[in-house]
């Protein structure tokens, strides 16, 4: 079965294609698909999630897959949510997101956070999507640790593993991480569909 991956981010799509590849999937990159350029003006992770994967599924006449994911600050009354990507700006990088955030909380005791991830299958012939949700609850560290990974990586501790998930391996991050869960969860309902 080939599936689109409505993303541009190569580490996201290695994260998927650990996963699903073990199901026979074969992942088509972006770059080898009609490209959709998708707004991302829902209201939610699932609302974006579905968005994309609808928008490439038909472009292209293939399953889509699209994720939406982001980090969630208690003190910071959920923020910055579905604007994770963009919470530093437009043209904003994973490090001036990660200072705005240690900015934010400068003030705050309260570090809890926690990843979520909203996947979308969409099929082009217009059937029922399927779709998964995954979260991983951690805790916001003072400042950034680690070299692996991407986002808010270098600053989200993982009690489960005992470190932040930059000083993780892909591995060792995908047993526990948000999308990891969620990814297990869409290849348990493939393989019940037959589909794969």
């Amino acid at each position: 079965m080939d599936i689109v991956v409505a993303s541009n981010n190569a580490k996201k799509r290695k994260e998927i294609q650990s996963i699903l590849g073990a199901l026979g999937i074969k992942l088509v990159a972006t770059e080898d698909t009609i490209f959709v350029d998708v707004i991302e003006d829902a209201d939610s992770f699932a609302g974006n999630a579905g968005k994309k994967a609808e928008a490439f599924a038909r472009a292209n006449g293939k399953p889509a897959l699209a994720d939406d994911s982001g980090l969630c600050v208690d003190a910071l009354g959920g923020a910055p949510g579905i604007y994770s990507a963009r919470f530093a700006g437009a043209d904003a990088t994973d490090a001036d997101n990660n200072n705005k955030l240690l900015s934010e909380l400068s003030r705050q005791s309260d570090r809890h956070a926690r990843f979520v991830c909203s996947l979308h299958l969409a099929f082009a012939d217009g059937r029922s999507g399927m779709v998964a949700d995954g979260f991983v609850e951690g805790e916001i560290m003072l400042q950034p640790s680690g070299s692996s990974g991407f986002g808010y990586d270098p600053l989200f501790f993982s009690p489960e593993l005992g470190k932040v998930f930059a000083e993780a391996s892909p591995e060792q991050k995908a047993s526990v991480s948000h999308r990891g869960r969620a990814l297990r969860k869409l290849a348990d309902k493939l393989q019940q569909s037959g589909l794969v």
